[in-house]
């Protein structure tokens, strides 16, 4: 039996993986200093200001934070002197601090799973943070110059946090995040979108990638299906959250010998307060037998493991092991993976 990164490198190079890989079983999320010194918010956490300025709130019952963006909290005041109002935060860490994260990378048995370095929020995903999403997307258009180059103030301030990430911290795998889009469409059209940000994102997985980062894992829980060329083109080997919104399986036969898909089972099918282990079975069970094991994992479309309502993501662990035990006599999947869980 194969571990569960063995697994999940066969899927993704389209080889031969002996079972469907189980979410995130193969993906142990690790952290850097910098989410210690402007940490995630924790559920029911409210009007919290992180390191860039930006106010966020996490409520109750919610997959994760969001700003805040009424008038006196919004960044950028003025999109024509952004300087003024955006400061990136130090990355000037003491080694010791990047010794107390390494511990946890040290921790993870490399043969089972990969090390997986966490970054968030993605370039599309700041600048709306600190600009507030209408009015970025006005920028988009009206703002051209001052866009790219608030976009290349954030690349080099992202490219220093990968300098530091893969100095001390030699992660195997790069897990970031940026959605780009809504349920049913893109947030900008796709010349639009390779305008402002193709070439950043080359630049900074391109850096990743020729510093030890074997695989990009790239989180967008959204339609995307026409930004994959893209994706594909900044070195995306995994884009992770797709709906099936995305026709998953047209981008399997178009795409699948380029790039892979995580996602499909989707919080707003399963995700719900009345969610059962025979809801979250027979969904498993649908989306498997659609998208196949090779080129794509299924799991929950949010950008992590875990679930809105407690249960639920264990309960779609479970199916999908239930799965491989019956068709491909998988007994115990846990002898070759890593316990579950975030280490920092």
């Amino acid at each position: 039996m194969l571990t569960a990164k063995q697994n999940m490198i066969e899927c993704i190079k389209g080889g031969n993986p002996d079972r469907y890989v189980n979410q995130y079983e193969a993906i142990q999320l690790l952290f850097h200093p910098f989410m210690f010194a402007s940490p995630l918010l924790q559920e029911g956490q409210e009007n919290i200001k992180n390191a860039w300025g930006v106010t966020n709130t996490f409520p109750k019952g919610t997959p994760g934070s969001f700003p805040v963006h009424t008038p006196d909290k919004i960044v950028v005041k003025d999109i024509e002197h952004w300087q003024d109002y955006v400061h990136a935060p130090s990355l000037d860490f003491p080694q010791e601090m990047w010794d107390q994260c390494k511990a946890g990378y040290d921790a993870v048995d490399s043969d089972k799973a990969f090390k997986a370095v966490f970054v968030a929020p993605g370039l599309f995903e700041q600048t709306h943070h600190l600009c507030e999403i209408v009015n970025a997307l006005t920028y988009y258009i009206e703002y051209e110059d001052e866009m790219h180059d608030l976009i290349k103030y954030l690349t080099e301030w992202e490219l220093k946090l990968a300098e530091g990430i893969c100095s001390n911290l030699h992660p195997d795998m790069l897990f970031h995040h940026d959605d780009w889009g809504g349920h049913d469409s893109t947030f900008m059209s796709p010349n639009m979108f390779n305008e402002f940000l193709l070439e950043p994102y080359k630049e900074i997985y391109g850096y990743y990638k020729s510093h030890g980062v074997e695989y990009v894992v790239h989180h967008s829980d959204s339609y995307a299906a026409t930004l994959v060329p893209s994706m594909i083109e900044m070195g995306i080997d995994v884009y992770q959250g797709c709906m099936e919104t995305n026709h998953v399986d047209e981008l399997l036969k178009k795409y699948g010998d380029k790039i892979s898909f995580m996602g499909c089972i989707e919080n707003a099918d399963v995700d719900t307060p009345d969610w059962t282990d025979d809801k979250c079975e027979a969904e498993v069970r649908r989306v498997c037998e659609t998208y196949g094991m090779k080129h794509f994992i299924p799991c929950i479309a949010q950008g992590g493991p875990g679930s809105v309502y407690p249960g639920v993501y264990q309960s779609l662990t479970n199916a999908i092991d239930k799965l491989n035990k019956e068709k491909f006599g998988i007994e115990d999947p846990d002898s070759a993976r890593m316990p579950l869980q975030i280490l920092f």
